[in-house]
């Protein structure tokens, strides 16, 4: 079966192959062109990977914010998960720190809509912009109030 072939109709069985194949340095059989496009992908899903995981906690901050009579032990423990979580996929994944100001503008967007959609808020009652820096967005101690 071709590498074409193979790659769109059993990607599992490709992967295989072309893992073989590199590690055997048999470079000129290899799908390099699905082989490049695929670590690409990957870089993508590590961006991703970012800004759902900031997604959520905006999510939880603005509501603990916005929304402070609410506030309980399952919101504190989902932002102590994903403030955990961000701190080792940045870790893992250092050279993201280059587009965090993108990753935290696209993921405060949702967050505000995550935000508006579970307290019933108008978008336009929260900030335009994320009020928070990184450093604070994963800050164990940081717990927004609601006059600030």
């Amino acid at each position: 079966m071709s590498n074409q072939l193979l790659h769109d109709q059993d990607f599992y069985a490709w992967a295989n192959e072309q893992a073989e194949l590199l590690r055997a340095g048999r470079l000129s059989e290899a799908d390099i062109e699905h082989i490049a496009e695929e670590i690409e992908s990957m870089g993508k899903s590590e961006k991703r990977e970012l800004v759902n995981r900031l997604a959520i906690l905006l999510t939880h901050l603005l509501k603990w914010r916005y929304q402070p009579s609410r506030r309980g032990h399952s919101w504190r423990l989902t932002m102590k998960e994903q403030r955990t979580r961000l701190k080792s996929h940045m870790k893992d994944n250092p050279s993201l720190k280059a587009i965090l100001s993108e990753a935290i503008e696209e993921a405060y967007l949702l967050g505000v809509i995550g935000a508006a959609r579970e307290t019933r808020k108008d978008l336009g009652s929260f900030p335009a912009v994320c009020p928070w820096s990184y450093d604070q967005l994963i800050d164990p101690d940081f717990w927004p109030s609601a006059d600030a």
